[in-house]
């Protein structure tokens, strides 16, 4: 009977420090409670996503005029340039495209533009190599009766 008292007696004090405990983390200004509010901080600066770099932009209309003059031309095009990218501008870029041996998509890509020279001649080639150098110095003869 004693153990039994004594363990409830147990029993009830960890009950009453851990209900004193629970109760001061709902209040403000408590050390858990602050503690979770920078952790909430912490999560929220990770989750914020980073600022993404530039790619690639769309050709603007003076740019998309040059194109289908090129493309007109060549006889692929018809009608005036507009500076707009329209179903008749693929339609002759993808009849130009197949007419030339390149993938007929109707798309704008660097070999399109090379063959009809508006391209660079660097662009859709591959990555940049650096360029070997060659030694300065001339190489020492190996045969004897050379010298």
């Amino acid at each position: 009977m004693i153990k039994r008292t004594l363990m409830f007696l147990l029993g009830a004090a960890l009950a009453i420090s851990a209900a004193s405990v629970v109760s001061a983390a709902g209040r403000p200004g408590s050390a858990q409670t602050s503690s979770t509010a920078a952790k909430k901080k912490k999560v929220a600066a990770k989750s914020k996503k980073k600022a993404k770099t530039k790619g690639q932009t769309a050709p603007d209309p003076d740019r998309i005029r040059e194109i289908q003059t090129a493309l007109q031309k060549d006889g692929s095009y018809e009608g005036e340039p507009n500076g707009k990218w329209d179903s008749a501008t693929m339609d002759a870029m993808r009849k130009y495209q197949d007419k030339n041996g390149l993938n007929p998509t109707g798309k704008i890509d660097a070999p399109s533009l090379n063959k009809l020279g508006l391209g660079s001649g660097t662009a859709g080639k591959g990555a940049p190599v650096p360029a070997t150098t060659s030694s300065a110095t001339p190489k020492a003869p190996t045969d004897p009766s050379e010298k």
